[in-house]
């Protein structure tokens, strides 16, 4: 009889050593010195599919602590617009430096942030931008997550004129994207 116990004891801690060692690391997300990377997207079109627009944004990032990164975004954005008085496929791009806080630790990670940078290409004036944004990752395994961001672009020529870009020109930018840290 103290056979089986001994035997049944043994058999639960090894059985449990897999789900201990499984335990200590479930922790979702990254940590001080770790890098990312993501790719978003973001559309739109009219009603009829006779205009539209398609951009792709790359971040890559520095996790400077464990809820604060710093890194440089890319975005490049095809239009192909038919109107009244506009007709014809246009290329931009913005380039940009950000710095995003997370407020949670876990799955879902909120965080608020900001960029500065420029855009440049056709139908655009070539200006700089400085831009506040929001979003969350949720992480859908230890080191991939899932992205949404909203970002208020203001923009300006000069420096004289950056102070009333924020209520005279500013643009939203909307992306959704895969990341991962490594």
């Amino acid at each position: 009889m103290t056979r089986i116990n001994s035997a049944a004891i043994a058999f639960c801690i090894l059985g449990a050593l897999p789900m201990a060692a499984s335990a200590q690391t479930s922790e979702f997300g990254p940590r001080h010195g770790d890098q990312e990377l993501s790719i978003s997207g973001t559309g739109t079109s009219d009603r009829n599919f006779d205009s539209g627009t398609f951009g792709v944004t790359g971040d890559l990032g520095w996790y400077l602590r464990d809820n604060a990164v710093v890194g440089i975004r890319q975005s490049i954005n095809y239009a192909s617009i038919e109107g009244e008085s506009i007709r014809g496929d246009f290329w931009n791009g913005s380039t940009r430096g950000y710095y995003n806080y997370h407020f949670r630790t876990g799955r879902s990670r909120p965080f608020l942030g900001a960029s500065l940078g420029g855009v440049y290409g056709d139908g655009i004036k070539n200006s700089a931008f400085a831009g506040l944004e929001a979003g969350i990752k949720h992480y859908v395994q230890q080191r991939t997550y899932l992205l949404a961001r909203a970002e208020y672009q203001f923009l300006f020529s000069s420096t004289s004129d950056a102070t009333d870009a924020f209520q005279d020109s500013g643009a939203w930018a909307y992306t959704v994207g895969l990341g991962f840290n490594f």
